[in-house]
């Protein structure tokens, strides 16, 4: 069939036209179908949708992926056929079924995830598969492999370590201290990190507060070459592409398939070819791991994971019960990360990043058992680990004499009191992140919270429970009408929370 081209100036990120109805008809395709379109010597297939109103009979709508592949103009006439859909969506539908995949039918998956060839609903159900019927450690482990082909890999030599939190737990700054603690030890510690999709901050936002953390692959091994280290985002240098895909179409209905989790964690330490993984997993009501008997079974299956790609991990069982730190949001996070650096604290922030350095420290064989912790607080005390943290942030382009204090944060605050007189007997983390995003974190990194207090300490009528900085006064009134309906902070006495 030979269509007139109509031009759409957005982009998909996958290759998808427009079909008239009645033209998808004679063609024999139906929406999420695949149609193989030529013009000169281009050739591509790409997916359908189909309309009654955009295009007309005889026309295709082209969006501008396709026009960037084919070089087509509007106005152009292009053959179109109907085209088979990728045997991937096969295996896809094996998978719903409950049957188990083999290495050949996962790579498939992973391709076409990664080259755009999949549809929205087939990508979806894929996600949905893997949630009702669970991986095998044999399926991980290929998934895994799967994931680090169809990308980028960067090779920093011998003796590469790297550490990773599962989340859930507001504050938690950890890598940002652990980085220079371990890399000032002499070893490479490449860590690529993630943005914020659910939380205030995530470590690359908080990082982006020092210094630029987007960097291409070469300029991220001068980056290590001079310093041993970097913290930089992970989305612009395409390791593991179709975890990030992958991630996205879970976010909206929190489906986070174990063996997705497992496989997007380790995928990444694997393309950037560590040899030692620590993997932090917060336990604790209100972060993603609410028992300890679950955090044991997902350690376990770490290991094993690292065992077949022959990579050494170890798993730390940590308390997720609240936040980490006393700064929730970028630039509140970075002012307690440099202070734990100048040795002043926050005290919880500091002891979970020195019993995190020494673990790894550890690992690596780089001090004997037992050893580890000692060794991070020498380097910690001794100015060492921020020296290192000053190199790495100079060599991404920050300024590496920057202070707490000269960051910023926002002139819209809020303070919120404590109505009653008694203890701290907890902090809710998915609220605490809630309030914090309603004031503008990540997006304005001088928005967020900073906590007055901590599980377990005495506070009297009125005295301050933690602070809200806004990105401007709208949001500070929704923030502090979110927080006066969540209630984070629970205070009282043991008899008043047994009655309530």
């Amino acid at each position: 069939m030979r269509l007139k081209t109509r031009f759409y100036k957005i982009e998909a990120e996958k290759p998808i036209v427009i079909l008239n109805d009645e033209d998808a008809k004679d063609l024999g395709v139906f929406v999420s179908g695949r149609v193989k379109i030529k013009y000169n010597e281009h050739e591509i297939t790409a997916i359908v949708d189909t309309t009654d109103t955009l295009v007309g009979e005889g026309e295709i709508g082209l969006l501008e992926d396709i026009h960037d592949l084919i070089k087509v103009e509007d106005g152009d006439f292009v053959e179109v056929e109907s085209a088979r859909r990728p045997v991937s969506v096969e295996f896809i539908k094996k998978k719903l079924d409950g049957k188990t995949l083999n290495e050949y039918e996962i790579y498939s998956i992973i391709y076409d995830i990664t080259n755009n060839n999949l549809s929205s609903i087939e990508l979806s159900s894929f996600v949905t598969g893997g949630y009702i019927n669970k991986y095998t450690i044999e399926e991980i482990v290929s998934l895994t492999t799967s994931m680090v082909k169809t990308g980028e890999q960067i090779d920093f030599g011998d003796d590469v370590v790297d550490k990773h939190c599962i989340g859930g737990v507001a504050g938690n700054r950890t890598t940002m201290v652990v980085v220079p603690i371990v890399a000032a030890a002499g070893l490479t510690i490449p860590k690529t990190s993630s943005r914020a999709i659910t939380s205030p901050s995530g470590t690359a936002d908080t990082m982006e507060v020092l210094s630029n953390v987007q960097f291409s692959i070469d300029e991220v091994k001068d980056i290590v070459t001079s310093t041993n280290a970097c913290i930089i985002w992970g989305g612009t240098v395409n390791l593991a592409p179709a975890d990030d895909k992958i991630i996205r179409v879970e976010y909206p209905l929190s489906l986070d398939a174990e063996g997705h989790l497992l496989s997007s964690v380790m995928a990444k330490k694997m393309a950037i070819g560590s040899d030692y993984v620590l993997i932090d997993i917060p336990v604790g009501k209100g972060s993603k791991m609410p028992d300890s008997v679950k955090a044991r079974e997902l350690a376990i299956n770490f290991i094993e994971i690292g065992k077949r790609l022959g990579i050494s991990v170890e798993c730390l069982i940590t308390d997720g019960s609240s936040p980490i730190g006393t700064g929730i949001g970028p630039a509140l996070e970075a002012r307690d990360v440099l202070n734990v650096l100048e040795n002043k604290g926050p005290v919880d922030l500091m002891n979970k990043s020195l019993d995190l350095a020494g673990t790894l420290l550890e690992l690596s064989n780089r001090v004997g058992k037992g050893k580890g912790r000692k060794m991070a607080e020498n380097i910690l005390s001794s100015g060492k680990a921020l020296a290192k943290m000053k190199e790495i942030i100079e060599m991404q382009g920050g300024n590496p004499d920057i202070r707490p204090e000269d960051i910023d944060v926002s002139e819209n605050q809020y303070v919120v009191t404590s109505k009653h007189k008694g203890k701290v007997r907890f902090i809710d983390n998915k609220s605490i992140s809630a309030i914090a995003r309603t004031a503008g974190a990540p997006r304005i990194k001088s928005s967020g919270i900073y906590m007055h207090v901590g599980v377990g300490d005495s506070v009297k009528l009125n005295d301050p429970l933690f602070t809200i900085y806004a990105a401007d006064e709208r949001r500070l009134d929704d923030a502090v009408k979110i927080n006066e309906k969540l209630v984070p902070i629970r205070v009282g006495s043991v008899i008043s929370d047994i009655i309530t």
